[in-house]
């Protein structure tokens, strides 16, 4: 056992997820723009990065600077663009670091020009609200993108999963914008993982996907679904009786009905584990499932074992398919998206990283 397994652990299964991000591209037959933003939604970037370059992916996407800086330190040369909007002043420390900036404003766009040029993404926005030019007002760019051309544009769909019409009507939009800029961009993309998920084929030059590659599915209407990629692991730590009528945990929200065997596993929500599973998630113990007893607190939780088999030193599953609690089905019971989940997982709790069953 090393030491990083003491106590508890995220097994990352790599061979997965580059399955997974072959599938994609298979399916969408269009090059990969993979995002692994959020340290690759918890995962770990630079090792994701890695697992994917086989694959020949056009970039990849981030979400900050501090971001795209650490694939270049470790050797990554393709294009990274940063999807966040910047503000001008760090738009010098984006082409320092070889960076492609997303760019929606007219100042930006002037900034960009005058500090030397380069590729730049246009960020189009057809109905999410959150960044970009609106669809119906990129004529106020025309001077300024006539000046200095984007190598790319792209917009994002708000509803992917919904089936409720919105992919259709925003690239209605998205085509409208395009037809009203100077030039039409070599570089165009749209769609994420749910699009692409319930798509035959990609209308764009690339796509983006990023939580399918976790191993995470697009929901109802998906024609594909991914290879679980995550899992998260935790050693019983200790074990105690508790008699009838004792309580379990913080504000004693768990009361023992008869005498019960109570595990301590060594992970919390200082971890990731959600404290919205308090006494509502169980985990898998002994072949069996064990439910969550008391409040998670921020370094232990604990479980009724007391129909387990369960010793000192044991591994409970917390997440993960073998266990039938897979990511989207916990995040489900806490509450929260999947993708909240993931990020959600701390740095204090290591990774190990495997591909079909061997660690590497």
């Amino acid at each position: 056992m090393q030491a990083s397994e003491k106590r508890a652990w995220v097994e990352i299964d790599l061979g997965a997820l580059q399955r997974n991000a072959a599938a994609i591209a298979h399916r969408a037959r269009a090059p990969l723009l993979p995002m692994i933003k959020a340290d690759a939604y918890g995962l770990g970037a630079l090792p994701v990065a890695r697992v994917l370059e086989p694959l020949e992916p056009w970039g990849y996407g981030v979400a900050t600077i501090l971001e795209g800086l650490e694939l270049r330190a470790a050797g990554i040369t393709r294009p990274v663009i940063v999807f966040t909007p910047l503000s001008l002043e760090e738009l010098s420390d984006v082409r320092a670091a070889g960076l492609t900036p997303s760019l929606s404003r007219t100042e930006s766009i002037s900034r960009w020009a005058a500090e030397g040029g380069g590729p730049w993404h246009l960020s189009i926005d057809t109905g999410m609200n959150r960044a970009g030019v609106q669809w119906d007002e990129v004529d106020e760019l025309r001077d300024a993108i006539a000046h200095c051309p984007p190598e790319g544009a792209y917009t994002h769909f708000h509803s992917a999963e919904l089936n409720d019409g919105s992919i259709d009507r925003q690239e209605v939009r998205f085509q409208e914008a395009l037809a009203r800029l100077p030039e039409r961009p070599s570089i165009l993309h749209a769609e994420n993982s749910a699009a692409v998920a319930r798509r035959d084929g990609s209308g764009w030059g690339c796509v983006r996907p990023g939580i399918f590659l976790y191993g995470v599915g697009s929901g109802d209407g998906a024609q594909l679904n991914p290879e679980p990629v995550v899992y998260i692991r935790a050693r019983v730590i200790d074990l105690r009786r508790v008699r009838d009528g004792e309580t379990v945990s913080y504000d004693a929200t768990y009361r023992a009905v008869g005498d019960r065997t109570i595990a301590t596993l060594g992970v919390g929500y200082a971890d990731g584990y959600p404290r919205a599973l308090s006494n509502r998630g169980c985990a898998m113990l002994g072949g069996r499932r064990v439910p969550v007893a008391g409040v998670v607190t921020m370094d232990m939780t604990m479980v009724d074992v007391t129909d387990a088999p369960c010793a000192l030193g044991d591994v409970a599953t917390v997440i993960g398919s073998d266990a039938g609690l897979d990511v989207a089905a916990v995040a489900w019971t806490a509450g929260m998206s999947p993708y909240e989940l993931l990020t959600g997982l701390r740095g204090r709790i290591s990774r190990v990283y495997r591909s079909d069953g061997v660690r590497t």
